[in-house]
């Protein structure tokens, strides 16, 4: 099957794991004060345990520093251990309150309450289905981001700028997951109407204007451009927006 071919099904499907999770992830709910220390997760991103936690990152729009723990890993599932004693993801470490969590719920609980100041809001609670959907996004998936495979590391982690329920993003996180590569996640939710639809048709028409003050201005002031997903890799200094272009990089950079 052509690349782009299989991309392109890898994107539809990418698109009804985000539907299953009722589009959790896309918007801030409000966006929360960014710890002095960036917290941790250790995380797979084919998880949809994980996927929670992430989806409230988003919501709150707060960074983190990510350590893929795919199965049959071997770089970060020890370090996981080793942090909270059990081999479990998702594990949080927020070194800012010397606090380790693992249940996914637990974690969206703390999250909100520490750094929303706020409840939890329903639609980021457990509920009954949630644990099905997930599951079932992640099949719809593929599974893909849930398999260790052999790959050179750098020394620097990799940037990228994200929102959970993009589905171009969740592709490029997914070949993160399963190469070990840690990033570093600038997540950065829509704040607005203006901000739906994909960044080169948007359904407000016009010249895109952020809203004034939110994170997303700051981007576009650093960037010249709100677009996800966005890597940076310091080791070599590349740059790139296009989900195929970052996937085809990052095989060509570090996969053995």
């Amino acid at each position: 099957m052509p690349n782009n071919t299989k991309h392109q099904i890898n994107v539809l499907q990418s698109v009804v794991t985000s539907t299953l999770s009722a589009w959790r992830g896309t918007s801030v709910v409000k966006a929360a004060r960014q710890p002095k220390k960036r917290l941790k997760l250790y995380d797979m991103e084919g998880c949809p345990h994980c996927r929670r936690v992430r989806e409230a990152l988003t919501a709150l729009g707060l960074d983190a520093e990510i350590y893929p723990c795919p199965k049959r890993g071997t770089r970060f599932r020890p370090e996981a251990a080793r942090q909270g004693g059990k081999r479990l993801v998702p594990l949080l470490v927020d070194p800012n309150t010397s606090t380790r969590l693992y249940e996914a719920q637990d974690i969206v609980d703390y999250l909100f309450e520490t750094y929303g100041d706020r409840a939890t809001p329903f639609a980021y609670t457990k509920g009954v289905l949630a644990p099905v959907l997930g599951g079932v996004g992640s099949l719809v998936s593929s599974m893909r981001g849930t398999m260790a495979r052999k790959a050179t590391h750098p020394k620097k982690m990799l940037e990228l700028w994200s929102f959970e329920s993009s589905p171009y993003s969740r592709l490029v996180r997914e070949r993160l997951t399963e190469l070990e590569l840690s990033y570093v996640l600038h997540n950065i939710g829509k704040e607005q109407f203006a901000d739906m639809g994909p960044a080169v048709r948007r359904v407000q028409p016009g010249p895109y204007k952020p809203r004034p003050g939110g994170r997303r201005e700051k981007v576009l002031a650093e960037l010249g451009r709100v677009q996800v997903p966005y890597l940076v890799d310091p080791n070599t200094g590349v740059k790139l927006y296009e989900s195929a272009e970052i996937i085809d990089y990052l095989e060509w950079q570090y996969a053995q």
